[in-house]
């Protein structure tokens, strides 16, 4: 982790390192949390204590672990925890929402958005699906759209979607909206209270182990049917373990997978990192390292996928480098022929500069 760290000033910048190299140590130039990101040191070690309570025959109470992560999410996300449901994938929780639409509705997505957002959609036969370019989905919402579905930053290349256009849009046509947060909740501020659905997977920017997700519903619920309920999904769960459950859960928790306990166990101290941090100063931090990036290849002759104001940079034509960057101790991606960097929090102005020798020599 040598090399400055950009954050803020003074003060607040010297904690914000400090705070970050007491939690990461990794031994190459980590560029790829946009596939996954790194877990924290206190992660690791409540993992460990989590499984060792399960060796021992005294398994620690990690259901305590899924409500607080449900609680640290909802707080990320600017929702009462009520309407959180806590699973493990996004492609679930999709799918829900796509259960939940009358045959032939039409749905507008983005082209080329990540498969587990938008495939529930294509796979139920009976939906109308539109895609558009991204910068043009909110213009498209149409008096026959019954849900817009969008990812918030593009997996592929690091674009933003125009959020606040898109909410008004489907405002104006009665559209409900679902946005995919996967690749932008942890550096990018989310306001989920405006939207009618929101989901993620929390292994990549918020630093958890996989086989977590969370789904924010509206307060009405919505018309997602609670297709996966089972007994976890009870008002009393350990009432509701055999034949049908007689009540489902008064809260988003009705629609809540009987939960991966190792993995909540850990992402419980993941997301309390994040908080600890702040998402601003997180974003301050990965912009930055993002834009370094940029300058620096504008002086090489490459130009980068536009996408302002994102931690992603994607840059066509260099993808096919990733494996040499990979034996020279960079990791990135190779995404459809670009190279995609993702900086998080963990990453120093010298890990920008690194890639940028290896990709100058």
């Amino acid at each position: 982790m040598d090399g400055e760290v950009v954050g803020p000033q003074s003060g607040p910048m010297e904690s914000f390192e400090n705070l970050v190299r007491a939690e990461f140590a990794p031994k190459n130039t980590y560029l790829n949390t946009a596939s996954t990101g790194l877990l924290p040191a206190r992660t690791v070690v409540a993992m460990r204590d989590a499984m060792a309570s399960v060796a021992a025959g005294q398994p620690s109470d990690m259901f305590a672990d899924v409500e607080a992560c449900r609680s640290a999410f909802a707080r990320l996300a600017g929702v009462p925890a009520s309407r959180v449901a806590a699973g493990a994938s996004v492609a679930t929780y999709s799918g829900l929402v796509a259960a939940s639409l009358p045959t032939g509705a039409e749905v507008l997505t983005a082209e080329a958005d990540f498969s587990s957002l938008v495939n529930p959609f294509h796979v139920r036969g009976d939906l109308k699906v539109r895609s558009v370019p991204l910068e043009l989905v909110a213009e498209s919402v149409g008096p026959d759209t019954a849900l817009v579905a969008v990812s918030s930053v593009q997996s592929a290349d690091g674009r933003i979607a125009d959020l606040a256009a898109l909410r008004e849009a489907a405002r104006a046509h009665g559209a409900r909206t679902l946005v995919d947060a996967s690749q932008s909740a942890g550096w990018l501020p989310l306001d989920a209270d405006g939207f009618d659905y929101v989901v993620a997977v929390a292994y990549k920017w918020v630093l958890c182990p996989r086989g977590v997700a969370f789904l924010v519903v509206p307060e009405d619920l919505g018309a997602v049917p609670p297709l996966f309920a089972g007994w976890a999904a009870g008002e009393r769960p350990w009432d509701s373990c055999y034949g049908p459950v007689e009540e489902l859960a008064h809260s988003a928790r009705r629609f809540d997978e009987s939960p991966a306990l190792l993995s909540y166990a850990g992402a419980r101290h993941s997301l309390g990192l994040v908080e600890e941090l702040g998402v601003d100063a997180v974003h301050a931090h990965d912009t930055a390292l993002a834009d370094r990036f940029r300058e620096g290849l504008a002086s090489l002759g490459h130009e980068p996928v536009p996408a302002p104001g994102s931690a992603i940079v994607s840059v066509p034509g260099l993808g096919h480098r990733q494996g040499e960057l990979s034996r020279a101790g960079v990791e990135v991606s190779d995404r459809a022929g670009n190279l995609r960097a993702a900086f998080h929090l963990y990453n120093t102005a010298a890990d920008v500069d690194r890639l940028l020798d290896v990709l100058c020599g």
